[in-house]
C-alpha cells in the first residue's frame, strides 16, 4: 500500500501539521497541491506555501502551490481546477486550514468569531464540496479533517464556546459528508491527538516553551494521517479518530520517538483540548 500517483488537495500546510502529513505523502511519491494564503514569509511564523513545495518536491513528490484562501469560493474553484489540470484528478482532501482563538465569550471579537467560523466550518464544507465530483472518479478517496471527536461536556463547551464550536463544525460537516456520500464509496474522517503538538499554534496561543516541551512532534499526526489515508475508503468512513488509537491499530505501541524533547516520558507529556 502507498500513496505513490495520488493526489492530495490541502487547504493551508505551509508548516507545522499540514506539512508533516504532506511530506509523509511525498516520499511515497504523491502529488499534493496546496491552498494557503502564506505567499511571502510571516514575521513570526516560519514558512511560505512556495517553500512547503519545495520541500515536498525535495522529499520525493510533486508540488502545486496555490496561492489562496479557503474562505474565497472562486479561490477554491480555482484550486480544484488547476489540481486537476496538473495531476488529472484528486484522491485526497485534507482540511487543515484552521484558525484558533481560545477567548472566552464576552472577549472574542465578533470578526475573530467570524474568522473561525469562516475558515473551519465553511472552509472545509466549500472545499470538500468542490472536489466531491473529482473524489468520486478515485480509486480510493479519501476526506479528512483536522478536527476533534464531538464532545459535548460543559468542560469543553464551556472552555471556549467560539472556537470550540468552530471545531466541532469541522467534525459535523466532515461526519455529514461521510453520511451523505458512503454510496459512492467516499471516505471523511477526522483525525485528533491526545497530546499537543509542537506546533506555533501551541508556542503562540497555548503555553509557549512549557507546552511545547511537553508536547509531540507534527510527525505522529502525519504517521496517523498517513495509515488512515491508505485504509479501503468505502469500509473505513464516519468516525473520529484519535492519532494514537490510530497507530496503535496498526501495531504502534512505543510513542517515544515523537517526543519533542527526547527522553520525555508519556505521562509528562501536555494533553490536548477536547478530549477527556
Amino acid at each position: 500500500m502507498s500513496l505513490a500517483g495520488k493526489t492530495i488537495l490541502m487547504s493551508g500546510g505551509s508548516r507545522g501539521i499540514g506539512l508533516a502529513i504532506a511530506l509523509r505523502a511525498a516520499a511515497d511519491g504523491a502529488n499534493i497541491a496546496m491552498l494557503a494564503k502564506t505567499d511571502t514569509p510571516h514575521p513570526k511564523l516560519e514558512g511560505t506555501v512556495h517553500s512547503a513545495a519545495e520541500q515536498i518536491r525535495a522529499a520525493g513528490g510533486q508540488a502545486l502551490p496555490i496561492v489562496g484562501d479557503v474562505r474565497d469560493d472562486d479561490d477554491i474553484t480555482e484550486a480544484v481546477l488547476k489540481t486537476q489540470g496538473e495531476f488529472g484528478g484528486i484522491d485526497i482532501v485534507i482540511n487543515n486550514a484552521s484558525v484558533i482563538d481560545l477567548s472566552r465569550s464576552l472577549e472574542l471579537g465578533a470578526k475573530k468569531y467570524d474568522l473561525m467560523q469562516d475558515v473551519n466550518v465553511r472552509g472545509t464544507f466549500m472545499l470538500s464540496r468542490a472536489a466531491i465530483p473529482m473524489l468520486k472518479d478515485a480509486e480510493n478517496p479519501h476526506i479528512l479533517s483536522l478536527s476533534p471527536p464531538l464532545n459535548p461536556t460543559p468542560k469543553w463547551l464551556g472552555a471556549h464556546t467560539g472556537y470550540t464550536l468552530a471545531k466541532f463544525g469541522m467534525t459535523m460537516v466532515t461526519l455529514g459528508l461521510a453520511a451523505e456520500f458512503a454510496r459512492d464509496g467516499i471516505a471523511a474522517n477526522t483525525l485528533w491527538p491526545r497530546t499537543t503538538i509542537a506546533t506555533a499554534a501551541v508556542q503562540n496561543l497555548l503555553g509557549g516553551d512549557r507546552v511545547m516541551a511537553a508536547s509531540r512532534t507534527p510527525d505522529i499526526y502525519a504517521d496517523a494521517a498517513y495509515a488512515v489515508l491508505l485504509k479501503p475508503a468505502a469500509e473505513y468512513t464516519g468516525q473520529t479518530l484519535i492519532v494514537e488509537d490510530v497507530l496503535e491499530g496498526d501495531g504502534v505501541t512505543d510513542f517515544s520517538g515523537y517526543a519533542a524533547v527526547p527522553g520525555t516520558p508519556d505521562d509528562r507529556l501536555f494533553p490536548d483540548i477536547f478530549l477527556d
